[in-house]
This record gives C-alpha cells, sequence and structure tokens, in this order.
C-alpha cells in the first residue's frame, strides 16, 4: 500500500493557526464575505425591530404641558411648564411665579378640576383619586396633586426646576385639564397633628392658578370638571 505523504501546494492556505494577525480579512473573497455578513446582520436587526415595534408600538414621543397662572385677588402671577419624557417615567416641572411673599414656602398643588368659573375656588380639593391622606411629593401616602412647597427668593419670585414621580401627562389620571394652584401660606406636608394636616396642609388661602393645557393638538383635551 502507498503510503499517504503531503505535498504542499501553493494553492493551498495556511492552517488558521498560521496566518498573521489581520491576515484572516485579507483577499477580495474575504473582504466580500465580511460585507455580506454585516449585511445579513443589519437586516436581522432590521426585522427584529419591525416585530418589536409591532408587538410593543414604538416609542411614544414626550408630551408636554403648560399652565398659566393668574391670581384672582392677588398680583400672583406665572407660568409653569410640565414635561414627561416617557410615559412611566417622572414629570419634570419648570417655571417662574411673580409676587409671590419675600424668601417665603408657599404651597403647591394640583387641584382635581379645571373648572376656574369662580376663580381658584372653583378648582376642587387637591388631585387624590386614590383616597390617600395629605403628604410630602417624597410621601408613599399622599395625595397625586401633593407638590409640596416652592420657595421664592428676596424679589417674590420662585423658580420651579424639579421633578415628580407621581403626577402624570398620560393615562387615566392625567393631570392635563386639572388646575395647578399656588397658596397664601406653608404646606406643612402633614406633619400637623389637626385634620386639616392631613387634608390640605393648613397651606392658606389660593393665590393663583391655571388650567394645565397641552399645546400639542395631538393631545386629547380632558378638562375636568365637577360632576352634577
Amino acid at each position: 500500500m502507498k503510503a499517504h505523504t503531503y505535498d504542499p501546494s501553493p494553492a493551498t492556505p495556511p492552517a488558521i493557526s498560521q496566518r498573521g494577525p489581520g491576515s484572516v480579512f485579507k483577499g477580495p473573497k474575504a473582504w466580500v464575505a465580511a460585507v455580506v455578513a454585516v449585511a445579513v446582520l443589519f437586516v436581522a436587526f432590521q426585522t427584529c425591530w419591525s416585530r418589536i415595534a409591532g408587538t410593543y408600538g414604538a416609542p411614544s414621543p414626550a408630551i408636554h404641558a403648560v399652565a398659566v397662572l393668574r391670581g384672582p385677588n392677588s398680583n400672583v402671577t406665572g407660568t409653569v411648564y410640565f414635561s414627561q419624557p416617557s410615559p412611566v417615567g417622572p414629570v419634570f416641572i419648570t417655571g417662574e411665579l411673580k409676587n409671590l411673599d419675600p424668601d417665603a414656602e408657599r404651597g403647591f398643588h394640583i387641584h382635581e378640576f379645571g373648572d376656574l368659573t369662580n376663580g381658584c375656588m372653583s378648582s376642587g380639593s387637591h388631585y387624590n383619586p386614590f383616597g390617600q391622606t395629605h403628604g410630602a411629593p417624597n410621601d408613599i401616602h399622599r395625595h397625586v396633586g401633593d407638590l409640596g412647597n416652592i420657595r421664592s427668593n428676596s424679589d417674590g419670585v420662585a423658580k420651579l426646576d424639579f421633578a415628580d414621580s407621581v403626577i402624570k401627562l398620560v393615562g387615566p389620571f392625567s393631570i392635563i385639564g386639572r388646575t395647578v394652584l399656588v397658596h397664601t401660606g406653608t404646606d406643612d406636608l402633614g406633619r400637623v397633628d389637626n385634620d386639616e394636616s392631613l387634608k390640605t396642609g393648613n397651606a392658606g388661602q389660593r393665590a393663583a392658578c391655571g388650567i394645565v393645557i397641552a399645546p400639542n393638538p395631538l393631545i386629547k383635551h380632558n378638562r375636568w370638571t365637577r360632576k352634577s
């Protein structure tokens, strides 16, 4: 029987272990193969993403809202902006209020009705769809509308820049169409031992208010009013 012998040939490529760094991509055939592989991966990714988007929907755009506050019996004015980048994320609140008492903390809440027919008095109570007691923004038990206090500087101007994870601009408990309101007193955040503390925070009278509206015409506007 003839013994098998290895006859090296110039046409035979070297073993993988013998190739130098980067030599796996040398030559036109290797480059073509690499391009084809990338194209296949890209098509696979596009197909997968299309299925995900079809099942769960494409990412939702950010929702924005605004409220212009006026004081029917005071000089307090201001504009408050709300932004929710994600339906499951926090709402970012920015803005400015003027003509407040200087160097003071004043209660700041979302009230249940978007009704200003009788000034701020017709906006109802704090927005509280889950029947909780009044509290601070970071409390487990709080009204949805409990946004704590805003603080004014020596000129009576309060600049707002904070976030809240309880209020929403989308869904059945959206604050769009309700009223944002600043009070004449400081919210005690439910820390005082009396019944009113657990209802209103003893925040005093209603200094200024405005209905939260969404400038985007694609957003449905619900003007929440008292049920007859």
